[in-house]
Parts: structure tokens; sequence; C-alpha cells
């Protein structure tokens, strides 16, 4: 019997898994596919290699969350730092997001002049430098006690920025700068999409201004593409089930029972990292399944769709563009396309004189269950963004050497989830009614982007360190 049965390797899982191995302890890790990773993962497709979904890496410096789990379990990935992390293109006006407080503030200034710039894009600066000072909170949901004592940590943050808890960041935005003209509100709204995955109406400012500010801190590109990374961190535990996808969990004395299509494996503890809207199907006995079924109302149902392409080009490109437009994307819920190259040196990732490209945009799922409209609506927007993508960036059509796109439910089929982005922290979704990482189920624990404390590798990487504590490992 196994000490820890991890179920799922994206972020949350093989971390999770590579802590407690090195940490000494008997662990499992189980992957449906033969690639550990998840959405944030890399793949081939023909010929070529792409990233799945998550194409940047945050949070990899001193003192953030990102390296140190990383050094917590000894490792050290293979990375090139990206600057600008960012660069937003919208009607015209080309503005990288540097590193560099000063530098990024004069592009803006050029391109949206406002006499509140400095002031506002300072406090977005000084919110996202405390916050990462503050340690020791911790959330748990064993039980009324545990949760109540768990909060009682966040005191601290509270009390530094209680004021930006309890307002909408729409409402400062707009409070801050008066009249804001529809371009630069647009400018904000789509990058605090991309990380807090939700709308600044729906969204305290905390949470926005840590969105708005990631690209103060160091960024990094993954070499090789982030399949590398997983295999590289997880390459020490003795134990990794690939194409072995957890079919049922049965609780049974002393621990769980898990079983796939031809093995059954036990464990004392189980961690899930499935979301939480589709884990009560794993189980049979009615307490876990009522358990996971209570959080289902969670699920709001956005997605990416994903355009993948490689492109032979002796064009300098950086990293990462969000290209914004003045219109919904058709069969989208967004403005904006995220749109991520390969380094130029990095021929893991992409043959000599070529770049992989991975595009995504935000979507509904519900968008694409019409199985007759489903091909015909998937081909028109996969061209869309591929249109986009060479007009914007000045690609021609004869450069594209390979193409396809990919909708929700090509990522049901994959990984198992149609639901990407996470759990939001909305002004309705915050502590106390956030899943946590451990449950009431004994020996059953979360972890992903769905529970405790959000999306993205800083917020996986909070709640793997929540977990951490509460296992007391």
């Amino acid at each position: 019997m196994f000490e820890y049965a991890v179920v799922g390797s994206g972020v949350g899982g093989s971390s999770i898994a590579a802590y407690l191995n090195a940490k000494g302890n008997d662990v499992v890790l189980f992957e449906k596919e033969s690639y550990l990773g998840g959405c944030s993962s890399s793949f081939k497709h023909g010929k070529y290699s792409y990233n799945t979904g998550a194409t940047t890496l945050a949070g990899y410096q001193e003192n953030f969350i990102v390296k140190e789990m990383f050094d917590s379990i000894g490792f050290t990935p293979r990375v090139i730092e990206t600057e600008p992390t960012i660069v937003v293109m919208q009607n015209g006006k080309v503005t990288p997001r540097y590193k560099d407080f000063e530098k990024f503030l004069d592009v803006l200034e050029s391109n949206y002049p406002h006499p509140k710039n400095r002031e506002f894009w300072t406090l977005v600066y000084k919110i996202n430098t405390d916050f990462y000072k503050h340690e020791g909170h911790y959330y748990s949901n064993k039980s009324l006690f545990k949760k109540i004592a768990s909060l009682m940590s966040f005191f601290p943050l509270a009390l530094s920025f209680g004021k930006y808890l309890s307002r909408s960041a729409y409402s400062v935005i707009e409070s801050f700068f008066g009249a804001i003209d529809a371009e630069y509100l647009q400018f904000l709204e789509s990058q605090i999409l991309i990380v807090a995955q939700a709308p600044t109406k729906e969204i305290n400012f905390l949470t926005a201004a840590l969105a708005l500010g990631y690209t103060f801190n160091e960024n990094h590109y993954v070499v090789g593409g982030f399949s590398t990374l997983f295999d590289d961190m997880t390459q020490n535990i003795k134990n990794v089930e690939r194409s072995s996808e957890i079919k049922k969990i049965l609780r049974v004395k002393d621990g769980f029972e898990l079983q796939t299509k031809e093995k059954i494996f036990y464990a004392k503890k189980v961690i899930l990292n499935s979301t939480v809207y589709d884990s009560a199907k794993l189980f049979e006995d009615v307490k876990t399944q009522e358990y996971y079924k209570g959080y289902e109302k969670l699920n709001n149902h956005q997605s990416s769709f994903m355009l993948y392409a490689t492109i032979k080009s002796d064009k300098k490109f950086e990293h990462h563009y969000q290209i914004i437009e003045d219109e919904k994307f058709k069969h989208t819920i967004s403005k904006a396309l995220f749109v991520s190259f390969s380094d130029k040196e990095d021929d893991m990732l992409a043959p000599k004189g070529h770049y992989s490209i991975t595009a995504s945009i935000h979507t509904d799922t519900r968008f694409w269950e019409d199985k007759a409209l489903y091909k015909a609506q998937k081909k028109e927007l996969q061209e869309l963004l591929l249109d986009t993508i060479m007009k914007h960036l000045n690609i021609d059509k004869d450069e594209v050497v390979h193409s396809f796109g990919a909708t929700p439910n090509s990522f049901a089929h994959y990984i198992n989830r149609s639901q990407l982005g996470g759990n939001a922290i909305s002004m309705k979704n915050f502590l106390p009614f956030l899943p946590s990482n451990d449950t009431k189920i004994k020996g059953l624990y979360n972890v992903g982007d769905t529970v405790y404390a959000a999306q993205g590798w800083p917020g996986v990487m909070l709640g793997v360190k929540n977990l951490q504590r509460l296992l007391d490992v």
C-alpha cells in the first residue's frame, strides 16, 4: 500500500508528488495520457511539438512561491527569462509589459496618456510587491473549527489589503481614473482576464492588481516545452503510472482502492488533481459524492479555444503577445487573443528556423455542444485566429507550415476536463466559500486550479504549499 496516490499530473499533482517523494514518502503518480502536465503540458502533432495551454512560468524567482516549492523538491528547471513578459497590441498601439517600472510607464504614457497613470500603476506595483511578503496564512475545510481557525491566519493580509478586498476592480478603476476611455479600460480588462480568469466587475481589486502586476516579476520561458519541466521535476519518483486513467476510487479499511482499466492500487491517502466539479464520478460512496457535488455549482463553463501553428521564418518574435480587438471574436467570450512563440534558439520545441505557436482565447464550453455545427465552428474560428495573428505580427501565409485547433471538447477527451482556467476568485466566490486542499473525507485531498488558492503557477503553488502544511510533511 502506497502512502500517497496522486491522481493527475498537472501543475499541482506533479509538484506535490515530487515534494512528497523528496521527503521520503512512498508515492504513486497517475496520469491518463503518456505525457505529464495536463493542460500545462506539451505534445506532438505530426512531426511538430506544441505547448498545450500554459506557456509562461510565473513566480520562479527568489522569495516567490514557485521557486520556494521547486527548491524544497530539489528541482531547477531549464528556463529563459522573458523580457518583456508580454507585448500588448491594440488599435495599432504596441505596449511591451517590461519588468522595469519606469520603462513600462514611458511606453504606457505614450499609448494611453492619463494624469493618474503613475499613481495607479505605483499602487499596482506596491500591492504586487507587498502581497508576496505575507506568510503564515493557510486554509482548511476539514471541519468548521479548522476552517475558522485557518481563516484567522489571514488577519494580517486582511489588515493590509482589506480596502481592496471589499470593492470590485471595476469600481476602483472607475473611481481612480474618473474619465477613462473604453480603449484603455479594455487594455486593463484584457490583461486582468489572462490571470484572474474573470472580468473586473466580478473580482476584487486585490486580485486585479496582482493580475496586472505579475509582469513586474520575473517570468520565464521553459526550454523544450512544459513537458520537459514535468519530466525533470518527477524524474526521481519511482512509481509514475503514465497512460493510466483512474476509473474508480473506493474507500476501504485504512485507505483507498484505486482502479484503472487493468490494475488495482491501494493507498492510505489520495490527492486528486482533477477539478472539484468532476470528481464525484470517481466515487461510489454517497458521502464523497455529495461533498464534490456541492461544488459543481462553481463550474462557470469558461474554457479556451486553442490554435496551434508552426511557421518557418527568420523574423524575430517575442515570447508572448496579446492582440486586443474592438469586438469579441466569434464563438468566444473575449476580445483578446493570447499568442505565444517558442524561443528562436529552442530547437527542442521547434525545428531550427521554425517557431512553435500556441494561441488561446476564452470561450464557453456550451458553445461547442451542437454536434451539427461543431466542425464548421471550429474551422471558422481556427481560420479567424490564424488570420488575426498573421495580420498583426506580419506573418506571410506561405510561412505557415502546419496549423490546427482545439476546442473545450478536445480537452475533455485528452485531460478529462473541458472547463479551463480554474475556479476564479470572484466577489461571490472568495474565502470562506472556496474549496480547500483538504476535505471532510479522511485521507482525501485536492490540489489544482479549482481549489485554494487560485489558477496559474503562483496560485496553484500556494495550494501545494497549503496542502503540504495540512499534511504536516
